[in-house]
C-alpha cells in the first residue's frame, strides 16, 4: 500500500500533503511553485511509493467551476500521461483555505506566521486530504 498524496492547486503555490503508509495520517510535505510541480511530482514519486493524487477541486460561490479549474485540468492530464497506474480522484476544496487559515489562528501561530501564504497553502492540501480520509 503505497501514501495518497493530495494537492491544493494554486496559480502561483501549490500546496502538497500527503498520507503515511498506512493511509491513516495526513501530513503537510511543502508548497511549490506551480511552475515546478511536474518536476517536484516527478522527483517525490521516484522517492516514495505513490497509490493515489487527490486533486482539490474548487468552486465558485454559485457552485460553478473556478478560474482555475481549466489549470487543473491540463495539470491532471499531463499527470496521468506520466503517471498512467497512479489513479487520480478529486476533493471539493471549498473553504479549505480559510479553513487553514482558521487552524493556524486556532493552533496559536502569530500573525507574522499567519501571513505565510505557502504555509496556507499546504495546511489547505492537508485538510483536503483529511476530508478526503474521513470520507472514503
Amino acid at each position: 500500500m503505497g501514501k495518497i498524496v493530495a494537492i491544493d492547486y494554486g496559480g502561483k503555490r501549490t500546496g502538497i500533503a500527503e498520507t503515511d503508509v498506512l493511509q491513516i495520517i495526513a501530513s503537510g510535505v511543502t508548497t511549490v511553485e506551480t511552475p515546478k510541480l511536474m518536476a517536484f511530482i516527478e522527483d517525490f514519486f521516484s522517492q516514495e511509493e505513490v497509490s493515489l493524487l487527490i486533486v482539490g477541486q474548487p468552486f465558485q460561490k454559485d457552485g460553478s467551476p473556478s478560474d482555475i479549474e481549466e489549470e487543473i485540468l491540463k495539470f491532471i492530464k499531463r499527470f496521468q500521461k506520466k503517471f498512467p497506474n497512479i489513479p487520480v480522484e478529486r476533493v471539493d476544496e471549498s473553504y479549505s483555505s480559510k479553513r487553514a487559515f482558521q487552524s493556524m489562528i486556532d493552533g496559536g501561530l502569530g500573525k507574522k506566521k499567519r501571513r505565510n501564504k505557502a504555509l496556507v497553502d499546504q495546511i489547505a492540501a492537508t485538510i483536503i486530504l483529511q476530508d478526503y480520509l474521513y470520507n472514503k
